[in-house]
């Protein structure tokens, strides 16, 4: 009679933190955090805003509590490095795509320059149809591979930065800081138009967001010859993600009401909006705002202090 095989249960362990990970050139945001989850043995992850498989870099993935805070970095301005073929359109815009058109290129450095220019500041720029944004419930690339072309609504973005780091006769190298929903890809398709030659996106690595850098991060292959232990060791703290916030520490007293989900006074000049709170042992508590009656009411808490 054979052995039945007894199947232990993966154990799914409750760890907070931020994983700054570098992405890998084939993967989907999804796959990579699917991944880290799994090498974690995360209970609950999220990543940061979606890194496309042909793009690499840094991304940020919260794990436990640091979920709940995980949509300050996803607003969060980024900077990327692209690379970009003048002379050639394609249909999705980057080197994935069939080519649709093929021109010279005959562009000076500083033509491209000036192009580049034209497009700091707040702009207006039409998603591509090939985005993971979502019409009637369906991703736009679900219509796109479906030659099907839906009308998309203009968007506000901004532009902080574009510095030219290289440029050499079609190929050409920029480092752009901008505001959460810019596609590189349209940006890249918009310079070639406005210099009559097309162009698409070859490469493209976000290298910071919302002051994590990625010098920092790690690959999968790091975290794979850890040990469990050690990549607990990698996780930047859950307030890390909400750095940018003012902070303000809590007397014992208000930080006891405040995990009861209570309005807390605090004494001293408090900052409006939302605040970062801790008690007097410095332990991160959550999210809190102030308000119109100056106290301080919990916002987003945490499970357990850190």
């Amino acid at each position: 009679m054979a052995e039945k095989k007894i199947q232990t249960k993966r154990i799914k362990r409750n760890i907070n933190g931020v994983l700054l990970l570098d992405k890998p050139l084939g993967f989907s945001s999804n796959q990579a955090l699917q991944k880290v989850k799994w090498l974690f043995q995360a209970a609950k992850a999220g990543h940061t805003g979606t890194l496309d498989p042909l793009a690499t870099g840094l991304l940020p993935i919260c794990l436990g509590d640091a979920t709940k805070f995980a949509q300050y970095v996803t607003d969060a301005d980024k900077t990327y490095i692209a690379t970009i073929k003048l002379g050639v359109t394609t249909t999705t815009g980057d080197a994935e795509g069939e080519v649709l058109s093929a021109s010279p290129v005959k562009v000076t450095p500083s033509q491209f320059s000036a192009a580049c220019q034209q497009f700091v500041g707040e702009i207006s720029q039409v998603p591509p149809m090939y985005s993971a944004l979502k019409h009637e419930g369906k991703a736009l690339y679900t219509y796109a591979r479906e030659g099907v072309d839906i009308a998309r609504q203009a968007r506000l973005i901004t532009i902080k930065s574009i510095t030219i780091d290289s440029f050499s006769g079609d190929i050409a190298q920029i480092s752009v800081t901008c505001s959460k929903g810019t596609y590189i890809r349209t940006l890249a398709e918009d310079i070639g138009a406005a210099l009559d030659c097309g162009a698409h996106l070859i490469g493209l690595r976000r290298i910071e967001t919302a002051g994590y850098l990625m010098s920092n991060a790690i690959t999968i292959e790091q975290i794979e010859n850890l040990s469990l232990d050690e990549r607990a060791g990698l996780l930047l703290p859950v307030d890390s993600a909400i750095e940018s916030l003012p902070k303000v520490i809590l007397n014992a007293d208000a930080a006891y009401y405040l995990m009861q989900g209570q309005p807390v006074w605090q004494a001293g000049k408090i900052a409006q909006g939302e605040l970062r709170l801790y008690d007097e042992n410095q332990h991160f508590l959550g999210l809190g705002f102030l308000q119109d009656d100056g106290k301080i009411a919990p916002k987003r808490l945490i499970q357990k202090p850190a």
